[in-house]
């Protein structure tokens, strides 16, 4: 196999502070590489201390790792505990009255629910759904608007030891029916409508037009919150309003106490071949690297602000929203609303108002701040931020930059964090009190996680070459399986090519002279052109460095002679050009990317856009893009996307 180049040239270094080492929870290089030396001499003793110390259980575990399965590995699973308890319960001694979550509204007004109210309202609702016959073991779909009720919703599943599979509140009908199917789901927990950006979505009317076929024969009760006024049809003895589900119920619920291998949610991700997979992870397991990452990551401190910008219907919304701000007793940010309603300053006025300390948010988000200018910012107050945060892609050193001068000013560490829906928490990120950052890194693996850089035969790559990203010892928070598909799960995280004992990440990667990782792009977004592999990610970092670019997304299509040629759908700062105008820049910026990292990763051919394809969450649809690359018609369902008029723009190379 051709190794996958790397073409990106980033030297700037930001060592942490004297100050933020000196408080910090790893403090140093030389808390950091003790932490990692202990998890090398003795790997299941590191893992098992954690959970002792970490997690509170009704019954206390005596095996830490069972490896008699592999890769069906299980953490912990003769330990008994409940995850609700542990995010919520076990505060109550002496945190009952401080605020669990602010919810920050769309319309921009707040709430603050404190630990103790948390507790009624997650007790009352989890009631409701034994009331409904909800069992330990059943499958509940949540399908809400990002409101606290969703957390309370995942919190309530799981005190009754039932399975919940979160559905992002954009997805379609099919969607919906799809996974509602795959999980064979008893209840759907619903709301009226959501209310993103001043604008209502109908959504009981998605799940209405999911079950309309009967094929969704599972499913006996459907729960529905009442976020707007908005007057819904309701089926006798089938749909229930929320409210009337809990107006008489206790607001005490004993957990129901599981073993730490038992399953607590079923989250589903897009696969390869168009089904989603639907990623299984466990409680005890999970919960640890939860709270692991929030203290080592996030550098948790019992008076920080926490605040992670994305969706539960995410792993992200599960793990750092859900779960692990909970689990650590930290007060937490639930936003509802977009970054520009009412207007574009809208995070920054939020970080003033409820004087947030950790910001977690996505790069795409960023770079869609960044167009609207450094002057937004300035006009907040953000002294409180001491910590910023980036998850779901590579962020690129120009948006990175940016990240640190003009929203951390240049004080606020940033981790960048590596990890996937099927890994459950980070895996790669700097522990900001001992990890010097470089812009567009995730630097280097959290203590505990083993990692590797591969080729095609699973044989470790030099330091100099990319190849596929791999973890090499099972892990606490990893999937268990693919839910009702144990094949699927070992053929596509630990293929026979590499030896069957290798976590395939999916991802290209290459480490340098420190070791640190950089991410290049997904597997299958790899360029093979003229016979050099190429990670897309560096190609767009590149073009985002240009100053009038502010957002870039690169494919291949195939070539005659190069094999791959690079497509580049490019949004600018300003207006779209077209004619002349547009020809002018696309020429600039093919010149931009030859002189900054080579002739070999030029674009061929360069589209304008006022935005690139997203889904809802703000992820870029790249299979569209390769459809588009490729002249092709597009076939595949476009309903969850933010912006289907930009696809026409799009088919038009200058």
């Amino acid at each position: 196999m051709a190794a996958i180049e790397s073409v990106l040239k980033e030297n700037r270094v930001f060592e942490p502070s004297e100050d933020f080492k000196a408080h910090a929870n790893v403090s140093g290089m030389e808390g950091y590489n003790a932490l990692c030396e202990k998890a090398n001499q003795d790997y299941e003793g590191f893992w098992g201390e954690l959970a002792q110390e970490l997690i509170t259980w009704k019954k206390p575990f005596t095996q830490v790792l069972d490896e008699s399965r592999a890769p069906f590995y299980k953490w912990f699973a003769d330990g008994v505990l409940n995850i609700s308890y542990n995010s919520i319960d076990r505060h109550l001694a002496d945190k009952a009255n401080k605020t669990a979550i602010i919810y920050e509204k769309d319309d921009g007004s707040s709430e603050n629910i404190t630990y103790q109210e948390l507790y009624e309202r997650v007790c009352r609702f989890a009631n409701g759904l034994k009331s409904l016959g909800v069992q330990k073991g059943d499958r509940v779909v949540i399908y809400m608007p990002m409101v606290p009720d969703a957390v309370v919703a995942m919190q309530a599943c799981a005190r009754i030891g039932a399975i919940h599979s979160v559905v992002f509140g954009g997805f379609s009908s099919g969607a919906v029916k799809d996974r509602v199917q795959d999980a064979a789901a008893k209840v759907i927990i619903t709301a009226n409508e959501s209310v993103r950006g001043g604008k209502s979505t109908p959504l009981k009317a998605t799940v209405d037009e999911a079950l309309k076929d009967g094929e969704c024969s599972s499913v006996e009760k459907v729960v529905v919150f009442k976020r707007t006024e908005a007057d819904v049809p309701f089926t006798e003895g089938r749909d229930i309003w929320w409210n009337d589900l809990i107006a008489n119920q206790a607001a005490e619920c004993e957990p129901e106490w599981v073993d730490a291998e038992h399953p607590l949610f079923i989250l589903y991700t897009s696969g390869s071949t168009g089904k989603p997979k639907g990623v299984q992870h466990s409680t005890g397991g999970y919960l640890l690297g939860a709270i692991v990452s929030m203290k080592w990551v996030f550098d948790y401190k019992p008076d920080d602000i926490f605040w992670c910008t994305a969706d539960v219907g995410w792993i992200t919304g599960h793990t750092y929203i859900t779960y692990g701000p909970l689990a650590v007793g930290a007060t937490q940010v639930v936003f509802e609303g977009v970054p520009t309603y009412p207007d574009a300053g809208r995070f920054w006025q939020a970080i003033e108002k409820h004087k947030v300390t950790t910001f977690y948010t996505a790069p795409t988000a960023i770079r869609s701040l960044i167009k609207l200018g450094a002057d937004l910012p300035k006009q907040s107050d953000l002294s409180s931020l001491r910590l910023l945060g980036t998850v779901g892609e590579p962020i690129n050193p120009e948006a990175w930059m940016w990240y640190y001068e003009v929203v951390g000013g240049s004080r606020c560490p940033i981790v960048d964090t590596w990890w996937q829906t099927e890994t459950g928490s980070n895996m790669i990120a700097p522990l900001p009190g001992a990890v010097a950052i470089k812009p567009g890194s995730c630097t280097l693996p959290l203590p505990g996680i083993m990692v590797d850089v591969v080729d095609e035969s699973g044989a470790a790559v030099d330091k100099s070459n990319g190849g596929f990203l791999v973890i090499s010892r099972p892990f606490p928070s990893l999937l268990r399986t693919i839910w009702n598909d144990d094949e699927r799960f070992k053929s596509t995280y630990f293929p026979g090519a590499l030896g069957g004992h290798l976590y395939l990440a999916g991802d290209s990667a290459h480490r340098d002279e420190k070791g640190y990782v950089w991410i290049m792009g997904r597997i299958d977004d790899v360029l093979n052109v003229s016979g050099h592999r190429l990670g897309t990610m560096e190609i767009e970092s590149a073009l985002v460095a240009n100053p009038l670019v502010a957002e870039a997304a690169v494919v291949g299509k195939p070539h005659d002679v190069k094999g791959e040629a690079v497509v580049a759908f490019v949004i600018l700062k300003g207006d779209r050009p077209e004619g002349e105008d547009a020809k002018r820049i696309a020429q600039e910026l093919k010149t931009w990317v030859a002189h900054e990292i080579g002739k070999i990763a030029q674009p061929d051919d360069i589209r304008f856009g006022d935005n690139l394809p997203k889904t809802r969450s703000g992820k870029i649809m790249r299979r569209l893009l390769r459809t588009l690359a490729k002249g092709e018609e597009i076939t595949t369902d476009t309903s969850t996307l933010e912006n289907p008029q930009v696809l026409e723009q799009l088919k038009q190379s200058v």
